[in-house]
């Protein structure tokens, strides 16, 4: 309560939160101005039958199922920041600009991503207008109709990734974290009433494993991001003039995530971005194209190769997203230039060494523990043969994951106002 009463007397952290919950209400006008042509009746009765593109919905923000102007949500981007990212391992240039080249390097770097959102969008758009043609949720088009409709469903994707930036530079938080998350939260009255009406007490014991599982799930996402491993550091004492700095010790936190939600995210969207692409395929007039496309989705559509590919992608993405952000050679760096040193280590390279020894063990835990938390509920799913859980599960992860992070965020803006 009394950092709650910090956080409303301040009046720049009051504007910061007053400015992310206008932009999130924005967001959600957008969201319902569905696009021309819309049989709302068949689109909930294809959305209802289809798990795929239940996930794409909550990936979307919401926005897929009113199959709105921002329809795409901030996938396109994602998608392309991920390209960006894994074009980092091929491309040494993009790795010293990202990580080298300071601030005007990321502004570099961000903005080709961006740049690569447009095409992104582009294919995105037409392979969801064809695909929901073919199930006869949308009408037949014009080719000037479905150009100046592509064009809205693109320009509403820059539009959301525009306003997800603003929110991560003027509000509080990640921007396009946030974004998903409000899709996800705005369709919880609707998914509660759906559950009380269709409520059956033969199948309460499964209720009940689900309600007990989802509150586990809560509990290890939030020790999991809160553990930390510290390293203790110590400055060398320094004498200037008749004075004695230095000499204090403290530590370097390393934690077990250090990635957060992000693993979760590119894994699903690397997941859901080739499978689109497939379903648009398999209606192609090219035999051998349909019948590749339809085999590869009969693949993916097994529950367990499923599971196994995200919980694949979820352990990979952690060390890679981890390696990208966290670099052990610039924090012994820092801390050499600094006078400082870890007790029994020389400073440098055994320091940097030292640092990536122990950020590997960490982070070895917490990508089992991620993913396995990431495929939890598609065995509940399969277990169960309910399969809205598989898509609550992934829901609960990412809204866990955000809170725990906009929490931090507002005590960082407290801290500064102290300070």
């Amino acid at each position: 309560m009394n950092k709650l009463k910090l956080v409303l007397q301040d009046k720049i952290l009051r504007k910061r939160i007053l400015f992310t919950l206008s932009a999130l209400v924005i967001f959600r006008i957008l969201a319902s101005i569905p696009v021309p042509g819309v049989d709302g009746s068949r689109l909930a009765q294809f959305f209802a039958s289809n798990e795929f593109f239940g996930l794409l919905n909550i990936f979307s923000g919401g926005g897929l199922s009113q199959l709105s102007i921002v329809m795409l949500g901030v996938g396109p981007y994602i998608t392309g920041s991920i390209i960006m990212q894994l074009s980092t391992i091929m491309f040494p240039k993009l790795k010293e600009m990202y990580q080298e080249e300071g601030q005007a390097g990321r502004r570099k770097f961000a903005q080709y991503g961006r740049i690569l959102t447009i095409p992104l969008a582009l294919i995105q758009g037409f392979s969801f207008i064809k695909i929901l043609q073919s199930q006869q949720v949308l009408g037949e088009l014009s080719y000037f109709t479905l150009g100046v409709d592509l064009i809205i469903i693109t320009a509403g994707s820059i539009l959301l990734m525009w306003i997800g930036e603003l929110i991560s530079e003027y509000g509080v938080g990640n921007g396009l974290s946030l974004i998903i998350f409000a899709g996800i939260v705005a369709s919880l009255p609707a998914t509660v009433s759906q559950l009380i009406f269709a409520f059956d007490p033969a199948q309460l014991p499964l209720y009940i494993v689900a309600f007990v599982a989802s509150i586990l799930v809560i509990i290890g996402v939030v020790i999991i991001t809160e553990a930390e491993r510290p390293i203790p550091v110590t400055y060398a004492k320094q004498v200037r003039g008749n004075r004695v700095y230095g000499g204090t010790s403290t530590y370097l936190p390393l934690r077990i995530n250090q990635a957060g939600v992000i693993p979760i995210i590119f894994a699903l969207s690397i997941l859901l971005f080739p499978q689109m692409i497939l379903r648009f395929l398999q209606n192609s007039s090219y035999t051998f194209l349909s019948s590749i496309s339809r085999t590869l989705l009969d693949v993916l559509a097994n529950q367990w190769f499923y599971a196994i590919a995200y919980f694949f992608l979820v352990f990979v993405f952690t060390y890679f997203y981890t390696a990208v952000t966290f670099d052990p050679d610039q924090i012994s760096t820092n801390l050499q230039k600094n006078g400082a040193f870890i007790p029994g280590v020389r400073p440098g390279h055994s320091t940097s060494e030292h640092i990536s020894r122990i950020l590997t063990r960490l982070t070895l835990v917490g990508a089992i523990f991620l993913g396995f938390i990431a495929v939890l509920p598609l065995i509940m799913s399969g277990v169960t043969g309910i399969t809205a859980i598989s898509i609550g599960g992934t829901a609960l992860l990412i809204v866990v994951s955000v809170v725990i992070d906009l929490i931090k965020k507002i005590d960082a803006q407290v801290s500064i106002r102290e300070y």
